[in-house]
């Protein structure tokens, strides 16, 4: 690992650049079933409900899973990514852009997703993606997503899956206090693991999994 405090580097570029290059790998690694986790917004939700995935990848498993009883939208920065999605998730609508670039009306969807995203995102904007995300939701929607536990300071890693890839988040004691000040109730947190297929040679990981409402 490697600080990312480099002025003259493009973070998110080169996020955007990795997921394109290791798409079709890292698509081919993931669990193909959901985290049973899901089922903490899914059991709170009418067939039907508009549901945003964010940083929702190749589709498989989370967005192929909602889209089952759900409308679900995806949205991710890496291009071929989102081909990939529109392939799995063919209901799904699926809109490649940065998470904080884009925009829905207030109270657009009744939950809000995201499995592993979050971190690739410059940790300075986290408050302000999740004052988004809140906007986003209608009253009583619900947002369940996995974050860090630790706080770390911006790092890249140069082999993931092949490629450089950048991280950068606060810890969950931070998050918690973000979500509560921005009108958020945090209904419970638990601990998800790497979402990889079990024969995957992968360090173990453990990511906190939030899930709050908005109230």
């Amino acid at each position: 690992m490697q600080p990312a405090s480099d002025p003259h580097v493009d973070y998110k570029a080169l996020v955007q650049e990795g997921y394109d290059r290791c798409a079709t790998a890292y698509d081919a690694a993931r669990q193909r079933e959901a985290n049973p986790e899901l089922v903490l917004v899914s059991a709170r939700l009418p067939d039907g409900a508009h549901v945003l995935d964010i940083g929702c990848g190749a589709g498989v498993p989370i967005a192929r899973t909602l889209a089952q009883r759900f409308s679900v939208t995806g949205i991710d920065i890496s291009g071929e990514q989102i081909r990939l999605a529109r392939q799995h998730v063919p209901t799904g609508t699926f809109v490649q852009a940065d998470m904080m670039a884009v925009d829905f009306p207030d109270a657009t969807f009744d939950a809000v997703v995201s499995f592993y995203a979050i971190f690739h995102v410059p940790r300075e904007e986290h408050a302000e993606l999740l004052r988004r995300i809140r906007r986003w939701l209608k009253p009583g929607g619900y947002l369940l997503a996995t974050v860090a536990a630790q706080d770390e300071a911006p790092y890249t890693e140069d082999d993931f899956f092949g490629v450089q890839m950048y991280w950068s988040n606060y810890g969950l004691e931070r998050y918690c206090e973000l979500l509560a000040a921005l009108g958020f109730r945090l209904l419970e947190t638990t601990v998800v693991e790497h979402g990889y297929e079990a024969e995957q040679e992968r360090p173990a990981e453990s990511h906190p999994l939030i899930f709050a409402q908005a109230v």
